[in-house]
């Protein structure tokens, strides 16, 4: 058990999740806006059985896809964080940053502005080398996330282990962030 790290930005608390995060969190994952670069719809027990997983990582390592709340509102909105990926990618072992987010939500700012303080935390606290994060490659949002955090896109793109020939979303770009680049571009 490590102690967990929460971070707050001037409109996001990025924190452990609790049971109420379940709910509107299976409604985000049943949403096919936002799962359209999935494999498929999460249903209410898969939802739950994700949320817990992000908790029991947090508990564990401290750090991790933290539940996103809107400070305003108090409203559970998402997650963004860093993760470590357990499919066996052609980059493993890595930390990535990954996102999630209701689309009431979308086009706010709210996943850079999170985004932004989980490379802090991963830089400053952490002391990582280097951050990843891949989507399928026309997921033109998420790709310009990582394009708006400094990330550099890499030549490749490369085919996701977890989806099999031929699936329609198994081509991914990734994008990487160095410490070094970080440093040079924080605001």
């Amino acid at each position: 058990m490590s102690e967990i790290i929460e971070i707050e930005t001037k409109r996001l608390l990025l924190r452990q999740w609790r049971e109420s995060d379940f709910e509107p969190f299976a409604v985000i994952n049943s949403d096919e806006r936002v799962m359209e670069f999935f494999p498929d719809l999460l249903s209410k027990f898969e939802s739950d059985e994700r949320a817990k997983i992000c908790q029991s990582l947090i508990a564990e390592r401290g750090w991790g896809f933290w539940a996103l709340e809107e400070k305003s509102s108090g409203r559970f909105i998402g997650f963004t964080g860093l993760h470590v990926p357990s499919d066996d990618l052609p980059f493993s072992p890595c930390v990535e940053i990954g996102w999630r987010l209701s689309p009431a939500h979308w086009g706010k700012g709210f996943v850079t502005e999170a985004a932004q303080a989980s490379l802090n935390v991963a830089f400053t606290q952490l002391k990582l080398d280097e951050v990843l994060s891949f989507t399928v490659k026309d997921n033109v949002r998420s790709l310009a996330v990582m394009k708006r955090l400094g990330m550099t896109k890499q030549p490749s793109n490369f085919d996701h282990p977890a989806l099999p020939e031929g699936h329609k979303l198994r081509e991914h770009s990734l994008f990487k962030i160095k410490q070094s680049q970080w440093v040079a571009t924080a605001v």
